[in-house]
């Protein structure tokens, strides 16, 4: 009995480890999931359906924001998954959350929502999320896997989830009224008055984003704008999200 117990633990050992290779290289092989590839200069894109024709101006003006990141690879080829019918976007959920977008590995990028490309935006549970800027916020997420490299990056290091999320959005969110940071705290603290528990907080295009990622771009561009921290320096500054938080404060209210 015990040896038929062991031969049963081995097979279903061999099995688990045998679906897992299977995912990681489904996950890894996206054109596995996909009708149609198509790609565009530093682009691959795959799709089931005919491609938008804004689909290209997206790409072309999400690298653009990233073109100007000290970790800009311009060798650096990306993988834009569409969620148009495939089962990919939605594999991927399994394992990383649900979101409006994913970004892994240093050149894969899934769009998990309903992206509009004509009107910018990718539609999810009733939010708007800026396309553009949703595509240059998880390319920063591959730029910084492509910096420091796999054992570096979460979920395996995990760094704290302020700095993680905070750092693609002080990257992708560059537009004139998200530049300056006095104004951007106060638009954050006339949210919370008027509403302490809602989700979201919008920008001038009617899009949003959350108000724990604002919040920790907030933080982020306090780091790198105001203490004049490099990407090394910030990613590993041991200093805690809430002493970093009462220091902006502290600068904020002689800014008033």
């Amino acid at each position: 009995m015990k040896r038929k117990i062991l031969k049963w633990t081995f097979r279903f050992t061999v099995l688990i480890i045998l679906l897992f290779g299977v995912l990681i290289l489904t996950v890894l092989n996206p054109t596995l999931l996909y009708a149609n590839r198509t790609v565009f200069e530093n682009f691959t894109v795959y799709h089931n359906k005919p491609l938008d024709k804004d689909l290209k101006t997206r790409l072309d003006n999400a690298r653009d924001i990233i073109k100007e990141n000290q970790l800009f690879d311009s060798g650096l080829k990306f993988d834009i998954c569409l969620n148009d019918g495939s089962l990919y976007p939605s594999l991927l959920e399994i394992f990383m959350g649900q979101a409006f977008a994913l970004g892994f590995t240093s050149n894969k990028v899934a769009i998990c929502g309903n992206a509009n490309f004509q009107e910018n935006y990718v539609e999810r549970n009733g939010y708007k999320w800026n396309l553009t800027q949703l595509l240059a916020h998880e390319e920063t997420h591959c730029l910084v896997y492509n910096k420091i490299g796999f054992w570096k990056s979460n979920p395996i290091a995990n760094n704290p989830k302020w700095k993680w999320e905070g750092y693609p959005e002080y990257v992708s969110r560059r537009d004139q009224d998200q530049l300056n940071l006095v104004k951007n705290i106060k638009q954050l603290d006339e949210a919370l008055k008027l509403n302490k528990t809602q989700w979201g907080i919008s920008f001038a295009d009617s899009t949003v984003t959350s108000r724990e990622y604002f919040n920790y771009r907030l933080l982020t561009q306090y780091c790198l704008d105001i203490k004049k921290m490099t990407f090394e320096e910030f990613l590993n500054d041991t200093t805690s999200e809430q002493t970093i938080k009462t220091q902006m404060r502290k600068w904020y209210k002689t800014r008033e």
